[in-house]
């Protein structure tokens, strides 16, 4: 009999448990696996083009000997923000190896005990690492040595005619369309002042050949590629607009609104008009203009062309004149990683009734204005400063370290480390810490403790894998994309004084302090170059230390002395004397006298000559 269970586990950043996933298998199978979290492993899990869209799980067998009757259902809740007729959702699978390989859910919808969302429901036959991704939708197909007239399923206007003989022996083809939006390519023209001339472009495809055998006859393919990209396109076009214009929307800063309507230049019946076919194989380095290809204009703003060879990816641009083709490369590339990037930005929040608190959340620049909602509604006030926004692919890795004054901790108790938040455009991840100033005696001059958290990017493909769950980092790090200002109000330092310490002049703490500076003066006046280092520590005028300078000329030991004196007398009534002086004593490299210090106050010990006090009480 076969039973559904639900699995629990705690993220390092929360406290309620969440549900990992749902399996069904028989019991005694359920009573033997262990399911965990581990989204810190999720930069190795996408690949490009692919979107995070659930937890990382991992799923293992507590008893290695015993046998599991696969296959057994596994379910792992997912959220999809939004989807579309270009992408597909699908279960990624990882072994020891970090070999992956992809499921087709069987349901993506239906309840499972009180939960209501999303689950991504499929069969397995074996253990391993689990997640859902938001990728390009597949079509596979298979062309005989009669040929195929394929019209895509997924975009009706592209087609691929393969004629009869065109291979020797069956061939399986895959296909995978990434639409490009007309705002993406205007807002990359005003970055690139050689790209003037591209008018539009085609979709981005994709086509995989599961075979090495050469093209005996050429393969005529048909795309659209409209000659007018800024007016309104009919047909399937319309269907698919959220999930075309999605990517140039998180690619496009926020206030590059008038691109559609200025940068893109109306050619009308332009002469010059050419188009041009761009190839890209990763044996040959990369993307090529394929000159020899004659790409021609069908109705209805369709264009078609005839292949001679494998390409593992192609796309056609429109162009208003003649552009030398490297700069075509250039653009082609950057066009690339502009579909691949999301402009981001990062969002520091303190709580209203906890200052030591804070949030940082990393999201889409569009998304900016909801993640600042959703903060104030669970007790969070506005950042100091506006977000920065940067450029960032998914997967990629934002290391935070903390500088200056103020340093963090996740848990409360370890401070000063560095933390991670990894980019997932649909996950919006975030840190909550508690901050805390480094040194209490720190920014004197300032009504508040001050640090920054300075923000590097680690390319997922400078990350290096690594099984137990963690994540070696790249470290030749760049330069910091962005600096987040950090602000922690002081608190008063409050000291409880007994009555009978009452500071007056026969106090006997303030012979103890004049004993200990004795002590001190005669310890440091040994080296000449330890009292200089002394009096330039502590804060004093220079004409203060000149002035003590001149009243005991031939007596450092008595000069010293003074400066202590002076120094102790300046002070606020509430400052902790003793360890300040101690910090000042460890900054000159006599830690061992701010020991001794520490331990003859604590008990407080009298140090000899007792003339000293004879001297004073005279």
């Amino acid at each position: 009999t076969h039973l559904e269970t639900r699995y629990l586990d705690v993220l390092n950043d929360a406290t309620d448990p969440q549900v990992s996933c749902y399996i069904t298998a028989p019991l005694y199978v359920l009573q033997q696996l262990k399911c965990q979290i581990i989204n810190n492993m999720s930069s190795l899990i996408v690949s490009d083009y692919e979107e995070l869209v659930s937890n990382v799980i991992t799923i293992e067998c507590s008893d290695r000997e015993k046998k599991i009757p696969f296959p057994i259902c596994i379910a792992i809740p997912f959220t999809a923000h939004y989807r579309g007729n270009y992408r597909d959702i699908m279960v990624k699978v990882f072994d020891v190896n970090l070999q992956s390989s992809y499921l087709n859910p069987n349901s993506l919808e239906g309840m499972r005990g009180s939960y209501k969302g999303s689950c991504a429901a499929v069969k397995v036959y074996k253990l391993g690492i689990f997640s859902v991704v938001s990728c390009l939708k597949k079509e596979s197909f298979t062309v005989t040595k009669q040929g195929l007239a394929l019209k895509s399923n997924i975009d009706s206007r592209i087609s691929l005619n393969y004629p009869p003989g065109v291979f020797s022996s069956p061939v399986a083809v895959q296909l995978k369309i990434q639409p490009i939006d007309p705002s993406l390519v205007a807002y990359l023209k005003t970055q690139q002042d050689t790209s003037y001339s591209v008018l539009s472009t085609s979709p981005l495809i994709h086509v995989q050949h599961l075979s090495t055998h050469p093209f005996q006859k050429p393969v005529t393919v048909f795309l659209p590629c409209s000659p007018h990209p800024d007016k309104k396109n009919l047909g399937p076009e319309i269907e698919h607009k959220r999930t075309a214009s999605a990517t140039a929307n998180r690619v496009t800063p926020p206030y590059f609104n008038w691109t559609k309507s200025t940068s893109i230049r109306k050619s009308g019946k332009n002469a010059c008009e050419s188009l041009k076919l761009l190839g890209f194989r990763s044996r040959d380095s990369g993307w090529f203009v394929l000159d020899d290809a004659m790409v021609r204009t069908a109705q209805n703003g369709s264009i078609s062309f005839q292949l001679r060879e494998h390409l593992e990816r192609f796309i056609v641009f429109r162009l208003s004149s003649v552009v030398d083709n490297s700069h075509l490369v250039t653009f082609v590339k950057s066009l690339e990683e502009a579909v691949l990037s999301t402009t981001a930005c990062l969002v520091l929040s303190c709580q209203k009734d906890n200052p030591h608190g804070i949030a940082v959340v990393v999201v889409p620049s569009e998304d900016a204005h909801q993640a600042l909602k959703d903060l104030r509604g669970e007790g969070f006030g506005a950042p100091p400063e506006p977000p920065p926004h940067f450029q960032v692919r998914e997967g990629d890795q934002l290391l935070l370290r903390f500088t200056g004054n103020i340093f963090a901790s996740s848990n409360g108790k370890d401070y000063g480390k560095d933390y991670k938040l990894i980019f997932h455009l649909q996950r919006k991840p975030r840190l909550k810490l508690q901050i805390k100033e480094v040194d209490e005696f720190g920014n004197y001059s300032c009504p508040h403790y001050k640090g920054t958290i300075v923000v590097y990017k680690v390319p997922k493909e400078k990350i290096i894998p690594n099984l137990d769950q963690s994540l070696i980092l790249y470290e030749n790090h760049e330069l910091p994309i962005c600096k987040l200002p950090l602000r922690l109000p002081k608190h008063k330092k409050l000291i409880n004084r007994p009555q009978s310490t009452k500071r007056i002049s026969t106090d006997p703490l303030e012979a103890l302090w004049d004993n200990l500076f004795h002590w001190l003066a005669e310890e440091l006046s040994e080296e000449q170059g330890q009292a200089e280092s002394l009096s330039s520590s502590l804060p004093l005028r220079r004409s203060t230390v000149q002035l003590i300078t001149l009243k005991s000329p031939d007596n450092l030991t008595e000069q010293i002395h003074e400066l202590l004196c002076f120094w102790k007398k300046s002070l606020p009534t509430s400052t902790d004397k003793l360890r300040l002086l101690a910090r000042h004593l460890r900054k000159i490299g006599r830690s061992d006298l701010a020991e001794a210090l520490k331990f003859k106050w604590e008990n407080k010990v009298f140090i000899e000559p007792q003339q000293w006090f004879d001297t004073a009480a005279e």
